[in-house]
Parts: C-alpha cells; structure tokens; sequence
C-alpha cells in the first residue's frame, strides 16, 4: 500500500491481510516515532498512557478532548507512514460530540478512532468502578461515529465495556449492535480468559477483532502466535513503552541519589540520543541553505 493513501485505508489493508498486526502504543512524539523506526505496521495512541505522560495522573476521565487531539497530532505526524488508531474514550459527549470528535481525529491524521460505551468520566478498562451506558445509548454513539467516520475518512473501532459489571452476553450482545452498526473493528475489553477471547472471535467471522494486553490486567498475557490462533486480527499493548520507560526513570534517578549502591541502568549513548530525535538530517537540511562558504567548511 503506497504511503500516498489515506491513513484509513492503509489500515484497512493492513487489517485484511493475514496475520495478527502486533502494535505497540504511543503517547507522545518519541515513542510513536520509536515505533515506527522499528518496523511496527500499526500503532494505537493509549489514552491510559497519554494520560500518565501529559498530566501524571490517571485514566479516569480527567483529560480532555483537547489534551487528547494535541498528543494525537503530535503522535501521528511522528509516526509517519505508520497508521494510528486515536483513542476517542466515550466521544466526550452526546452524539454530536461523537462526530466531532470523529471528525476532529480524521483532520489529525488518524487511520481510526476508538469510541467506547462506558459512562463518563470514563475509567481504565482493566481496573474497578467501570460503568457503562444502556444499549440504545451505546448503539446511538456508535451510530454516530461511524456516520462522521465515512464522511471524514477515518475507521471506526467499537469498544464495550460491559463484560466487567453486566457479564460476558452482556458484552458480546453489544458487539453485535455494534456490528450492526457498521463499525469497523470490534474491541470487547477485558475477556477473562482463552475461551472468552476464542468466543469473542468466533461471534464475529470477518470482522477484525482487537485484543488489548495490559500486564497485570484481567485478559491473560499470550504469545502472538495464540493470540491470532484464537481468531484476533490486533493485538495492542497499551502500557509497555510507559512502563518500560518509567522503570528505567526509576532506576536512572535511584542511581543519582547521594550515596546509592544502585548502579546506572544502561542509557543510550549521546550519539545515539542525537540519531534518533533526528539531528544528522536536520545538519544535512541544514547545509542546503547555508552559503557556499559555510558549505564548503563543513565538507
């Protein structure tokens, strides 16, 4: 798929080719350019993540939907080529609030947006106090987002809640409203176990599925391998680079404390720091607006 299509539908494709897509999440420039240096071919901007990294506090509903389309802006002009999927939480309203988001997250460069059914303020999907809205409510927001979704370009992916505090029917009743719908990939949070991710699956034959990995969660932690065996298309670990980065944060400022024992963990080489944030190619634009004098000192 050549980089001059739209963001959708490099998603689109990605997700009708075989195999399970593996994508880390973003919450910030760096790492989604991090990510797509390494070769990923999908990642998901966190709002978990987002939250943590812009505020410091936790994914309950605190930041904004203008917080969240500044890091999305940020996250998707770094990661280039690579398509993003906006976590759009509940849509930040009613359903016109819906399409605007929808719209606003299509203009930012995503290839897809994820609304939810919770009850807002929303919470993190993996942890207590979840509740979600009736099912005409649920449907009627998905209605919406993917209505400005075929408008503005831009996926939708559905996500219920409901396995949490109405059970595991429950959820997958609103996977097929949602279905119905017209989204474009199904996202049913925190199954329990193998069976309930296998069901999940099986309910819904050629419909991309996701399956959202968060250590400590309540959805076991698979192999990739078992993970698309079990039927999902997508499978994002929302919390891995953040926790990765705020263990080694831990462990870089333990070792500065007067008298540690704590040895410095391993820190990537200032050559390294000035390759990666993109320093050689911005010399490189540099020198060809420089005067041919400065050029030619420079050679």
């Amino acid at each position: 798929m050549p980089a001059s299509s739209s963001p959708a539908e490099r998603l689109r494709a990605l997700l009708a080719a075989p195999g399970l897509k593996v994508a880390p999440c973003c919450f910030d420039s760096l790492s989604a350019k991090l990510i797509a240096s390494a070769g990923f071919p999908v990642t998901f901007m966190s709002g978990f993540a987002v939250s943590a990294a812009r505020l410091g506090m936790p994914d309950t509903g605190l930041i904004s939907f203008a917080e969240m389309l500044d890091s999305l802006r940020a996250c998707t002009a770094s990661a280039g080529a690579v398509p993003l999927i906006g976590d759009g939480d509940t849509g930040y309203g009613n359903a016109l609030n819906v399409q605007r988001t929808v719209r606003e997250y299509a203009r930012a460069g995503a290839a897809a947006v994820m609304i939810e059914d919770q009850l807002s303020p929303k919470k993190c999907g993996h942890t207590k106090g979840k509740q979600v809205v009736d099912r005409e409510e649920a449907r009627i927001r998905v209605r919406a987002a993917v209505e400005a979704g075929r408008d503005s370009g831009i996926l939708v992916l559905a996500r219920t809640d409901a396995r949490g505090p109405h059970g595991f029917d429950e959820a997958m009743a609103r996977m097929r409203i949602f279905a119905e719908e017209g989204a474009d990939i199904l996202f049913l949070e925190a199954p329990l176990d193998r069976e309930e991710m296998r069901r999940f699956c099986a309910g819904f034959p050629g419909k991309p599925c996701m399956a959202n990995l968060v250590h400590g969660g309540a959805t076991p932690i698979l192999p990739p391998a078992e993970i698309e065996a079990l039927g999902f298309k997508l499978a994002i670990y929302p919390l891995h680079l953040l926790a990765a980065v705020i263990s080694a944060m831990q462990q870089a400022l333990a070792a500065l404390q007067p008298g540690a024992a704590t040895a410095l963990p391993p820190l990537a080489s200032f050559d390294e720091i000035k390759r990666v944030v993109g320093f050689p190619e911005y010399w490189a634009a540099e020198m060809r607006f420089a005067d041919p004098a400065r050029r030619t000192a420079a050679e």
